[in-house]
């Protein structure tokens, strides 16, 4: 459940099915200094490669020759936990990008994005940072609000309830501070201009605070910060 960028460069595995543009994007990523760990244009292969290759960050099609890319960031997650998925698709349709987020990818960009634009999202990615194509951001949390207003049966009833149900975990008011910048989908970098800190502070704050709550990432942690409410 670590929230901290990596030291060095990033290690990124590229999965998309057309030659082309995987080697284009792999090419993007070694001029950016960064370390492309593997490529392939497979899902099934993809889950294999990545248990060997061990990326920080996975660079995913939506769509593949043998299975779809939701399939495939379930297989990653079920195979590396601690992966980060970063969505490159040809496809901004709302239901694409809703079924990508609640299987675990951190973000979703479409292919139009400008290498610049690209390249921070894959920072900001192995950071643990949700980065999403403009307009898309607004799009999941407002399907998250939507969850939160019909919570499962036997979910927490009110803010600062345990994942499980059970006794409330202890935050600081530093840590609920920070929570509730997330859930209003604030960047690291927004927190820490607003809250007068230092980047790397806030991602520990967000980083004890997914250990307390027993959750894997900030998507997760947007998640949950709505569902109590922590949003308002």
């Amino acid at each position: 459940m670590n929230e901290r960028q990596p030291p060095g460069p990033v290690r990124v595995m590229v999965v998309d099915d057309h030659p082309m543009w995987r080697e284009g994007v792999a090419r993007d990523l070694t001029e950016a200094g960064h370390l492309v760990v593997a490529t392939t244009g497979e899902g099934r292969q993809a889950v294999r490669v990545a248990a060997a290759a061990r990326p920080d960050v996975v660079v995913l099609d939506l769509q593949l020759p043998d299975v779809s890319g939701v399939d495939v960031i379930q297989g990653l997650r079920a195979a590396l936990p601690q992966v980060r998925v970063l969505m490159l698709s040809a496809s901004g349709e709302q239901q694409s990008v809703l079924d990508a987020v609640k299987a675990g990818a951190t973000g979703y960009l479409v292919k139009s994005a400008a290498p610049s634009e690209f390249l921070d999202a894959v920072r900001r990615t192995a950071a643990g940072e949700p980065v999403f194509t403009p307009g898309l951001a607004g799009l999941v949390l407002g399907e998250y609000r939507r969850l939160a207003a019909d919570p499962p049966p036997d979910g927490p009833d009110g803010p600062g309830g345990a994942p499980d149900g059970g006794a409330a975990p202890r935050l600081t008011d530093r840590e609920t501070e920070v929570l509730r910048l997330v859930a209003k989908g604030m960047s690291y970098k927004q927190i820490a201009q607003r809250l007068g800190l230092s980047h790397r502070t806030v991602q520990n704050h967000v980083q004890n605070t997914l250990g307390k709550l027993q959750l894997h990432n900030r998507v997760e942690l947007t998640r949950y910060a709505i569902e109590r409410g922590l949003d308002d």
